[in-house]
């Protein structure tokens, strides 16, 4: 039998509480509204906007289970670990709702222009709410540029030459700078309730996240009363909001506060209203790891001239409204709110920071963020309750209601939630059982709530106007989380956005656009400095030129592995392996492409993505240095965070033209090349130049076992089974190797993953679903889908290396010896340490990618219809709304593994599209503004207006 819910948790019925005032929406609503213009391809004219879902729709679809519920559910009692927690978020604010009961409550992460976080949980009779405001980050803005990088560099690069690849790496420290900042938490909302609350039924209580509404719900019974606790952060009104409820008159009665584990104080106003003041540190702790102990010094940091610099300030303001009715609030201690014999009790968050952009000195920042958190308020408090809640529910719905997913493996399609029966009683499915039932069971309905789960996640860490996603979205419990909780570059950030285009969420990439203006910015000085000094370049670069010394002697900009709010573009702290890395910068520009290429948005690419993309090019010109046989190459260079063997025996890191480097310069270089076709600019100067070089990128490179070469040379590899996937990356993300074009790599590649096994952390395993997938092999995309439903026991994390959470969020865990190099020339020291972070997520959107690869694949003039559908799995289905190349929409309908109607529609313009299934092949023109139906044989048996 299939483990599955049956139907969401009954929604109780909306009570209005208090008159509904129509005011003038604030600025940021005009701007959502004002973008919402763009969410929706048709209806408009009719005065309703239609979703991408519901715009097409095949006769299949009535024998598939529309009621089927998405929820992330837990019945088992209140939340005993972090990973029990369930996250909202609207891009800014965020939480993690983390109801223990008798009395914990943690909502944590609450993002308000800054990152933090913001719990809230409960112990006996108190409820604790913990908040994260996105720009609550440690330090202030840094020098990235370092004067002494060209003689190091120099020195590296000669070992490289010289084939002493131990000692370059041993070298390559030198190359390294400081960490990053860190991403801070909020607060916490704390709440005591009655001893009452501590006598709860346990099989009443209900802790529920409904993706559909992006709103968490709890319900339990004491003493013969049904409490109700709502939770949801609203992206028109920028507020969290909390609704407590009983079932009895007069059953409320709690004292509610605002706390911090950073520097800060509270009070109550004379409005009833919880005011917390409170800063971030100006300079980061000193991480807790560091590697390779100190390279440059005394300190594991660079000297800095103010020790003790002003860091962000932040204000948080809790008001807390009751009903009219019935109740008491009182102040207790010029600091805590008491309510009283209250019916029902609503609680708005807002928090704000005097954060203003990464080139400003908190010193000099301008903002007030305890004003703009109260007129925050004051905007929000314009509306009731459900007014707060319909408003939240439509801009939620307008992205999320984009894409459906149906998948069955039954004929009937009856794979619905199924229903333990106990003692006569129906008994819902947790989410936790269902990930743990899926190897036995292998219910398809686990894989839609996964795909849409990840969606959910992205529109809650990711809206315009706010931060990028960071390593763990925006959800955070600690002042010095996991990895700093900091944008890695080298994998984690890149992959938060890859379900953004292919699954319909092209807004939620607006923040990374931003991110990438202010890296180009800060990595312009990283490139450079004003040391000029005259080299001789190669022929096919031009000729002499006096270039710019630090820290590359490069024009254009550069970032590396990791940063942070402020735009860190200089290397990380620590050794070569990871720190050494100049592609973060030229990785990020391949999403401005793939955003040009799927939503055709011109204006966007001229104004946004060329200039950026320039910067990006210029710089990997300057990099590339001719090496033997007129091949340009890069040196240093090192595959992320992947040690090799050296000829000699010694571990290393550093080398030449790893297979990553050369990948990323040759999908950056077709970008601009096409993108200058297309703005009309492929005469300019940068452009010949690019065109000049590109049949002398060293190429990617087989080796004699029939696998992709991961560095220029045929190093051993120590670890065949490294989480990275490096090598593979013009497979996917990339599109350079390719099924039709570069048939001898796709075989290299499928070795290549054969290689490197199925074990892995969940993002490395969902990695590999979508490489297998562009492989269009249905088999292996599904076995890493399956190895990905393992459910993470949080008291024994270091078994597992991967799997997923009760709260489905990705586990890693990492534990793996690393050479720790010194900077003489002797043999390298191993030394052992452990990378583990209890209760530790990752964000990851990267399932919902992968899926979406695994139904519709596409180029600018190709679309691959199913083209990894695991048919024996998944024998009938129905995903609609997902985005191919070219801005066109594609649904897609199966039945017993095969396809049965496809529809398709643009209104990006016309374009021509060459559809694929299984060997055929069939040639087809889309207008704008119409719907194209397709049968089996992929021949167009009806057309429809869009409107």
């Amino acid at each position: 039998m299939s483990l599955r819910n049956l139907s969401p948790m009954k929604k109780s019925a909306e009570t209005r509480h208090g008159a509904s005032i129509k005011a003038s929406p604030t600025a940021h609503v005009l701007a959502q509204k004002e973008s919402a213009k763009n969410r929706f391809f048709f209806g408009l004219a009719l005065g309703v906007a239609v979703k991408d879902k519901d715009v097409w729709s095949s006769s299949l679809e009535k024998n598939m289970d529309s009621t089927r519920s998405l929820e992330v559910r837990f019945n088992n009692g209140p939340a005993n670990h972090w990973t029990d927690a369930l996250p909202i978020g609207n891009g800014r604010l965020g939480a993690m709702i983390w109801e223990v009961l008798p009395t914990r409550l943690l909502i944590s992460t609450v993002y308000f222009a800054c990152y933090g976080t913001l719990s809230y949980c409960c112990y006996d009779c108190l409820s604790e709410n913990v908040g994260m405001e996105d720009t609550l980050w440690t330090g202030t803005p840094g020098d990235y540029t370092d004067p002494d990088a060209p003689n190091t560099l120099s020195k590296v690069r000669k070992l490289v030459d010289d084939g002493q690849y131990a000692e370059a790496t041993a070298a390559a420290v030198n190359l390294s700078g400081n960490p990053s900042d860190v991403y801070q938490l909020l607060g916490d909302i704390k709440i005591e309730f009655s001893d009452t609350h501590a006598a709860y039924d346990e099989e009443s209580y209900q802790r529920v996240l409904d993706l559909d509404t992006a709103t968490v719900k709890v319900q339990y019974s004491a003493n013969e009363v049904e409490y109700t606790r709502e939770y949801f952060t609203s992206n028109p009104d920028e507020v969290v909001v909390i609704k407590i409820s009983g079932n009895k008159p007069s059953c409320l009665n709690f004292v509610v506060s605002l706390d911090s584990k950073l520097h800060h104080h509270s009070y109550v106003n004379n409005k009833h209203q919880i005011i917390l003041d409170g800063s971030c540190p100006g300079k980061r702790i000193a991480p807790k790891v560091y590697g390779n102990g100190n390279p440059k010094g005394s300190s594991p940091q660079k000297s800095i001239k103010n020790p003790n610099p002003k860091g962000i300030q932040y204000s948080a303001v809790l008001d807390l409204q009751i009903s009219d009715d019935a109740g008491e609030l009182q102040v207790v201690n010029g600091r805590k709110l008491r309510v009283e014999g209250g019916n029902w009790a609503v609680i708005r968050l807002t928090a704000s920071s005097s954060f203003d952009g990464p080139f400003t000195k908190p010193v000099d920042s301008k903002k007030d963020p305890r004003s703009e958190s109260l007129s925050t308020m004051e905007s929000a408090k314009r509306y009731s309750y459900s007014d707060l809640y319909a408003r939240h529910v439509d801009d939620y719905q307008a992205l999320f209601h984009r894409v459906s997913l149906q998948l069955s493996n039954s004929p009937k399609s009856d794979v619905g939630n199924s229903i333990n029966v106990k003692e006569g009683k129906d008994e819902l499915i947790t989410t936790a059982q269902r990930v743990k039932s899926f190897k036995t069971y292998e219910d398809p309905s686990m894989v839609e709530l996964l795909f849409q789960y990840g969606r959910y996640l992205l529109i809650a860490c990711s809206r315009p106007g706010s931060q990028p996603s960071n390593l763990q979205g925006i959800w955070n419990k600690d002042i010095e989380p996991a990895w700093d909780g900091a944008p890695h570059l080298n994998i984690n950030l890149q992959m938060n956005y890859w379900p953004s285009l292919s699954c319909n969420l092209k807004e939620c990439q607006e923040p990374l656009f931003d991110y990438i203006s202010s890296l180009s910015r800060n990595g312009n000085k990283t490139a450079k400095t004003r040391v000029p000094y005259t080299i001789a370049v190669n022929e096919i670069l031009m000729t002499e030129l006096t270039k710019l010394s630090v820290n590359y002697g490069a024009s254009g900009w550069v970032a590396h592995q990791v940063s942070d709010i402020w735009a860190k573009t200089s290397p990380d702290r620590g050794q070569a392996v990871w720190a050494l890395w100049q592609m973060g910068g030229a990785w990020l520009c391949t999403h401005l492409w793939e955003h040009y290429t799927y939503t055709m948005d011109r204006e966007f690419l001229r104004n946004k993505a060329y200039p950026l993309l320039e910067g990006c090019a210029a710089f990997l010109l300057d990099w590339l240095i001719e090496g033997p046989r007129g091949i340009l190459e890069t040196n240093p260079s090192t595959s992320p965070e992947h040690m090799f063997t050296a000829p000699d025996g010694k571990p290393a890191s550093v080398s030449y033209s790893s297979a990553m480097d050369m990948q990323i310069i040759q999908e950056v270089f077709s970008a601009i090349v096409s993108a200058a076709e297309e703005l009309g600019k492929s005469n300019d100067d940068l452009i010949v130049r690019i065109r000049k070089a590109q049949p002398h990128l060293a190429p990617t490179r087989i080796a004699r076992d029939g696998s992709i070469m991961e560095w220029a040379q045929e190093f051993e590899d120590p670890e065949v089974h490294h989480r990275h996937l490096s090598h593979l990356f013009g497979l996917f993300p990339g599109r350079t190797i390719d099924l039709e074009i570069t048939p001898d790599l796709c075989k290299a590649a499928e070795k290549t993953l054969n290689k490197r096994g199925e074990e892995g952390p969940g993002w490395s395993t969902t990695w590999k679903a979508a490489l297998w997938a562009r492989l269009h092999n249905s088999e292996h995309a599904y076995r890493m889908v399956r190895h990905l439903f393992d459910l993470v026991d949080p008291n024994h994390e270091s078994d597992f290396e991967g799997g997923l959470y009760a709260n489905l969020h990705l586990h890693i865990h990492l534990c793996r010896s690393t050479p720790i190099l010194a900077k003489s020339r002797v043999p390298c020291i191993r030394e052992q340490f452990v990378i583990k972070h209890a209760d530790f997520f990752i964000y990851d959107g990267r399932f919902s990618a992968a899926v979406a690869e695994m139904l519709v694949q596409s180029t600018v003039k190709d679309l691959y219809l199913l083209p990894a559908l695991p048919r024996d799995k998944w024998p009938n289905g129905c995903v609609k709304g997902l985005k191919a190349l070219g801005g066109v929409t594609v649904s897609v309908c199966w039945r017993e593994g095969d396809l049965e109607e496809v529809g398709l529609w643009s209104n990006d313009g016309n374009t021509a599209k060459r559809l694929h299934y299984s060997g055929t092949t069939a040639t087809t023109n889309i207008s704008s503004g119409r719907v194209y139906t397709f049968n089996k044989q992929l021949k167009c048996i009806k057309t429809d207006a869009l409107f």
